[in-house]
C-alpha cells in the first residue's frame, strides 16, 4: 500500500528542530525519512559524530533513513558560463571537483545512516543544456561508477534550475549513463512548478528508470510565477499518476516535500496539509473493495 512506503524530508516539518520533526513525523505514522538539513545544516557538512547522533534520533523513534536529500551536482559546469540557480540548503557553491570530492562524503553518511539512496542534480542548468549534453553525462558517469563500486544508488531529480530540469531530460540522461547505481527521482510537483505537465507526459518519459517519488503539487500563475501548493491544489493529477504507478509496478518509496506554507503559518502546518490531502486522493485512487 502507497502509505505503507511514505515518508518526508525532515526539514519540510520544522526547519530548525530535527528532534520536534521527527516526533512529528513518528505521531503521523509515517514509516522513513529523507535528510537535507538537521538544526540548519547541511547533512553533507556534518562530521562522524554529528551523524551519529542523528542516526540514535531516528532508530529511537522507529524510524528509517531512505535516502539522503544531498545539493550534489548542484553547480555550475563552467563558473565562466551563465546559468540559472536555485537553493542548495546551506551549501557553499563549489567545483564540479570539489562535488565529486564530497561525493565519497556523503556516501560515507549515507553508510552511516543506513540509506542507500542519495539524491543528486545535474549541474545548474545552461541557456542551452543539449550543447552540453555530453559534457553532463561523462561527469555524472564519473559518480555512478563511484556510486556502483559503493553499493549506493544515485537518484537523479528533475529540478527546473538544473540541465536535468525536466522529465524527459531526467529520462535521457539517465539512460545515457546507463549505469544500475544512478536512477531517476521523479518529482511531479517540479514538472508543474516549471510549467509543464507532470501526467501523462513527463511521467510517460521517466517510468522506465524511475526508483523513487517525491511527493508535491505546484501550479504556474497568469503573471508566470510558480507556486508551490498542497496536493491536489495544484495541477498534478495525483489520482491518476498512483493509479498509472501501481499499474506500472511500482514498489519504490513516496517521500513529501511539499515546499508549501499557508500564508501567515508555518512549514509544519504545509506539510500536514499535503499528508492529509494526499491520505485522502491515496483512498480515492485505490477505493476498499
Amino acid at each position: 500500500m502507497v502509505l505503507d512506503r511514505l515518508g518526508i524530508l525532515t526539514d519540510e516539518v520544522y526547519p530548525d528542530h530535527f528532534a520536534k520533526s521527527l516526533d512529528w513525523i513518528a505521531e503521523q505514522g509515517l514509516k522513513h525519512i529523507e535528510v537535507r538539513v538537521v538544526d540548519g545544516v547541511n547533512i553533507a557538512n556534518m562530521s562522524d559524530e554529528q551523524v551519529a547522533d542523528v542516526r540514535r534520533q531516528v532508530e529511537a523513534r522507529g524510524l528509517s533513513v531512505s535516502a539522503i536529500a544531498s545539493p550534489l551536482y548542484k553547480c555550475a559546469l563552467d563558473p565562466t558560463r551563465p546559468v540559472a540557480t536555485g537553493d542548495v540548503f546551506g551549501q557553499a557553491e563549489e567545483s564540479v571537483e570539489a562535488h565529486h570530492e564530497k561525493l565519497h562524503r556523503v556516501i560515507a553518511i549515507a553508510k552511516q545512516l543506513g540509506a542507500r539512496g542519495i539524491r543528486i542534480f545535474s549541474f545548474w542548468r545552461e541557456r542551452e543544456p543539449e550543447r552540453y549534453f555530453d559534457d553532463i553525462v561523462a561527469h555524472l558517469k564519473k559518480a555512478a561508477a563511484v556510486a556502483e563500486r559503493e553499493g549506493v544508488l544515485l537518484l537523479q531529480e528533475n529540478e527546473p534550475a538544473c540541465n536535468g530540469g525536466f522529465a524527459d531530460e531526467i529520462g535521457r540522461i539517465v539512460r545515457a549513463v546507463g549505469s544500475p547505481a544512478m536512477k531517476a527521482l521523479w518529482d511531479p510537483g517540479n514538472e508543474a512548478y516549471g510549467g509543464r505537465p507532470a501526467f501523462p507526459e513527463g511521467y510517460e518519459a521517466i517510468k522506465d528508470v524511475l526508483a523513487h517519488v517525491h511527493i508535491k503539487d505546484a501550479y504556474v500563475r497568469p503573471d508566470g510565477t510558480s507556486r508551490c501548493v498542497p496536493v491536489g491544489s495544484g495541477t498534478v493529477p495525483f489520482i491518476a499518476q498512483l493509479r498509472a504507478l501501481a499499474e506500472d509496478g511500482y514498489d519504490g518509496l513516496f517521500t513529501i516535500e511539499t515546499h508549501f506554507a499557508p500564508e501567515g503559518g508555518t512549514k509544519a502546518a504545509g506539510s500536514r496539509m499535503t499528508l492529509d490531502a494526499f491520505r485522502v486522493l491515496v483512498a480515492e485512487a485505490f477505493p476498499a473493495k
